[in-house]
């Protein structure tokens, strides 16, 4: 059995807690590789000092060196990379140290509450105004992107905003979660492709949306092209990869074929790109997320569905939950963004009444698709829930009978169906649901998914699905690691996309930016 890192339980919650600053994890991420890095230059740079002043001194004994000559080295042609000196002196005493104790994995015990940390209100943290939290970023990116910043916009995914919410949110498992994103996303940025795109395998082998999946990962970090030193160039590339597929009609290159017809990529896509525009004000943005988002608007079934190929009428699934899902979600980031598309606001209301009319009342759940109405399992039940909740539809009879249908519900990375088909697609929007839905719902969720997750990440810091998760095994590690990095930044991704989404029934219009309040 490989090696896995297990999440060591402590009654001492302030010290469990501990938040290492994003440096100290990259740090410490890199250590086990520096002495590698290092060892050969230095050795390089011993052998040929040496050689050197051996075939010095054999030449001043043969006398083919006047005593007074003074012999001159050029070490800049030995090729040697300059290294620090002090980085030089430590080297004898350097010892690698891994992330964590590496231990077999174990069975955790129950944690009881008493050992975890008071946590604040979800409803009340949630409710600040993302504008009222104090944050301004200098960007500095290539001069066609021109970037316009809106302080606050990214308050909850600057290293400040993670550290309070890791705090808050987080309960035990702060310094580990944020250790397994970071080493995520130097896997991510390890295997990109040169185009900047990402790909899976087998139905998830289409480049658009696994590089829509990518993109989403590294913002939902706070990485922006203007904002992230280390991974700024890996977003840029995969951003210019979507602008550079997108068609007129605002339809993107690269998709699943078939029967869907692009609908899941696209969607995935578009919700990256609205999320990118909302993070960084780029201008170049704005225009291709209207177009993909106005596509979405236009495929919409008239009972607020969504189906393959964007049929609106006499399509393959009619609604099916899991296509809408992606589309809702793509909607909600581009309305809080503040891109104008038009019947918009209509659109996500019709998008809502669509996921209640897939909702199986008598047993609380929703349905994979209205023309697979006995086809119900856990896998539709959260992104029904989510997408009703971003929809602000969150304390719906729908929502009330979903929740409480997963209540009992835990991720087990060993034996993970439990009736869900696909368990990370299920995690990643379920973490979400329970999150929006309070302490109450998220506290036992969370002690099932943060070890779950963290105890099952590979060394190099992807995540590889095993067979037992059936169809998910076949769609490859970039699939499974940006489901479950995704899954584990919940903490501190809620803003600006995941605000906690008011009610429209009480009057409450959903969270936006018009271009005044933008300066555009």
């Amino acid at each position: 059995m490989d090696e896995q890192y297990t999440v060591q339980n402590s009654t001492d919650t302030a010290a469990n807690n501990e938040y290492l600053t994003y440096e100290e994890i990259l740090e410490e991420y890199r250590r086990r590789k520096m002495i590698e890095h290092l060892t050969g230059p230095v050795i390089s740079l011993v052998l040929h000092v040496i050689v050197i002043g051996l075939l010095a001194y054999f030449l001043a004994g043969r006398d083919f060196i006047a005593d007074s000559a003074e012999i001159e080295f050029d070490i800049h042609e030995l090729d040697v990379p300059p290294l620090d000196r002090e980085i030089l002196e430590q080297i004898d005493e350097l010892e690698p140290e891994p992330l964590t104790t590496p231990v077999p994995t174990v069975e955790r015990p129950e944690i009881t509450p008493d050992q975890l940390e008071d946590i604040d209100s979800f409803a009340d943290d949630m409710a600040l105004s993302d504008l009222d939290m104090d944050f301004a970023a200098n960007l500095d990116v290539r001069p066609r992107h021109s970037p316009l910043v809106i302080p606050g916009m990214m308050a909850s995914r600057t290293q400040e905003g993670r550290e309070r919410a890791l705090r808050q949110h987080a309960g035990p498992y702060a310094r580990d979660t944020e250790i397994a994103v970071i080493k995520a996303l130097e896997w991510l940025k390890d295997n990109q492709s040169p185009d900047g795109s990402w790909r899976g395998q087998g139905a998830a082998s289409a480049r658009t949306g696994m590089t829509g999946l990518g993109l989403l990962t590294f913002l939902a970090h706070g990485e922006t092209p203007g904002t992230s030193e280390r991974y700024g160039e890996t977003v840029r590339k995969a951003i210019d990869f979507l602008l550079s597929i997108q068609r007129e009609d605002g339809t993107f290159g690269h998709t699943e074929g078939g029967e869907r017809g692009g609908v899941y990529s696209h969607g995935i896509a578009s919700y990256a790109l609205a999320e990118a525009y909302a993070l960084t004000r780029i201008p170049d943005l704005r225009e291709p997320v209207r177009k993909a988002i106005s596509r979405i608007v236009r495929g919409q079934r008239p009972d607020g569905g969504f189906d393959y190929q964007f049929a609106r009428d006499g399509g393959e699934r009619d609604r099916c939950t899991s296509v809408a899902g992606w589309m809702a979600q793509a909607m909600k980031a581009a309305h809080l963004s503040g891109v104008d598309v038009e019947e918009l606001v209509e659109a996500m209301d019709l998008a809502a009444q669509g996921f209640k009319l897939n909702h199986r009342s008598d047993v609380g759940v929703f349905i994979y698709a209205s023309k697979s109405g006995a086809r119900f399992d856990q896998t539709q039940t959260p992104v029904g829930i989510l997408c009703l909740q971003l929809l602000g539809h969150g304390n719906s009879r729908e929502v009330r009978n979903g929740l409480n249908f997963l209540r009992d519900a835990r991720p087990n990375w060993q034996n993970p169906s439990s009736g869900s088909m696909e368990p990370l697609y299920a995690w990643y929007y379920a973490t979400q649901a329970m999150f929006h839905a309070g302490t109450g719902y998220f506290r036992p969720w969370n002690h099932a998914m943060a070890p779950a997750l963290i105890n099952s990440q590979n060394e190099d810091g992807s995540w590889t699905v095993p067979e037992v998760h059936g169809r998910s095994a076949a769609y490859g590690p970039v699939y499974a690691t940006t489901l479950s990095a995704l899954s584990l930044t919940v903490y501190y991704r809620y803003l600006p996309t995941y605000q906690t989404p008011e009610e429209r029934d009480t009057g409450f219009d959903v969270f936006a930016l018009d271009d005044d309040e933008l300066g555009l």
